[in-house]
């Protein structure tokens, strides 16, 4: 028994200190800082950080002691909340959800403004702790009630869960907004990153349920508004920055769409697509849509050989609109209310951003849009993080409180 706790005293810190290593290792040969990234030592820090907390979790998942997205979620969660004392905090459920409710403490003799919360992190990470200080900072800056949505997640809850979360909260929010002193004629859905999805797909929903009061804006902040087009110019400039890689996306897409990750190359050339699809759809997924500013200085073309029906088979769910909500008709895009869109120069889904601003507008809905020149992915999720915050975090965030205002 001693030399099996001598082994274990030994074995476990090396272990620990090898992985360490290879994460760091990991990190410098496969992920990009561009040089005109602010603070690019405290991004390679958070990188070989998260680097080495999934590692751990992937061990932990594969000694079936816990899952790597639950480990994650367990170590940024000891991170402290801070109380902010101009402000009610309450948690509580919408049935199964669970919800956590920001209220300015000062009185208000008029009906306050509403903003329903939805936290980014691939359906793996984030919790309504890990935004509590976002969404104590919207409540305060902006003067208004904001609902954070606890939506289940991963590895317990597939699709179509999260989406299924985020839309009955919402509803059940709406239908009984004076119990939280809510003016129905101004609440605004709000997300970061799968958080804008959930954004896109909930007001696009809403349009379609009567006798319940319209969302007046919709703040999408760096979304996925679609699983189809891999060739976009973002996913090849941006595709190895973190906080976000393209590796990750797919790795989300595989466990949350239940998709076999040996599919990969045909995703990602996109031979998975049906030509007649293409033919169809291109109007709103082809990079003919992004800016020349931000079109590669050598383009590849798009899904180039021959179809793949079997892939097809396997991935032909991403072209249902509740998963690609750049998808949805004419009709419904048109009804939707008016957005401010935020996107982030180095990150890979910057070019999303584009496609749905141009999809919107030329339905016209009414649309704003600030680009965070030195902004990456995840930075608006790290605003109020003390040491893992960044400058791009509170100019992202500064620009969104300031067209909240003005709901």
């Amino acid at each position: 028994m001693a030399v099996l706790w001598l082994l274990l005293l030994v074995g476990l810190p090396t272990f620990l200190l090898g992985l360490l290593v290879w994460c760091v290792v990991h990190h410098f040969v496969t992920a990009e800082i561009p040089s005109a990234l602010k603070n690019p030592v405290k991004l390679r820090f958070l990188h070989c950080l998260v680097l080495y907390l999934i590692a751990l979790g992937n061990t932990l998942e594969k000694l079936r002691i816990c899952s790597m997205p639950k480990f994650v979620r367990f170590i940024h969660d000891l991170m402290r909340i801070r109380k902010d004392p101009t402000l009610v905090v309450t948690n509580l459920h919408f049935g199964t959800i669970p919800v956590r409710l920001f209220q300015p403490k000062a009185a208000s003799s008029n009906l306050q403004r509403g903003i329903i919360f939805f936290h980014g992190g691939a359906v793996m990470w984030g919790s309504l702790d890990f935004c509590h200080s976002l969404c104590s900072c919207l409540a305060r800056e902006t003067d208004s009630v904001v609902l954070s949505v606890g939506y289940r997640m991963l590895p317990d809850y597939h699709h179509p869960v999260f989406l299924r979360d985020c839309l009955n909260a919402s509803i059940h929010f709406l239908k009984d907004l004076q119990t939280y002193g809510v003016d129905p004629s101004r609440v605004v859905a709000c997300g970061e990153s799968i958080g804008g999805w959930a954004v896109a797909v909930v007001t696009q929903a809403l349009v379609s349920i009567p006798n319940l009061p319209q969302i007046q804006a919709q703040v999408l902040i760096c979304p996925i508004v679609h699983f189809i087009n891999f060739q976009l110019p973002s996913y090849q400039q941006k595709k190895n920055i973190p906080l976000l890689t393209r590796d990750i996306v797919l790795l989300c897409m595989y466990k949350y769409l239940a998709i076999d990750p040996s599919w990969e190359d045909a995703i990602l050339k996109g031979t998975c697509v049906p030509p007649e699809n293409w033919t169809k759809y291109r109007k709103w997924l082809s990079s003919d849509n992004i800016p020349k500013m931000f079109q590669s200085q050598d383009p590849q073309s798009e899904f180039p050989g021959p179809f793949n029906e079997a892939a097809y088979l396997e991935t032909n769910h991403v072209w249902n609109e509740e998963i690609s909500p750049l998808l949805a008709d004419d009709k419904t895009i048109a009804q939707l209310p008016k957005a401010f869109l935020v996107s982030c120069e180095y990150d890979v889904l910057r070019d999303d951003v584009l496609l749905y601003k141009k999809r919107l507008e030329d339905q016209g809905v009414p649309v704003s849009w600030y680009h965070v020149e030195d902004g990456f992915h995840g930075c608006v999720m790290l605003f109020g993080q003390k040491l893992f915050s960044f400058p791009c975090s509170l100019k992202a965030v500064s620009a969104v409180v300031s067209y909240i205002k003005g709901i």
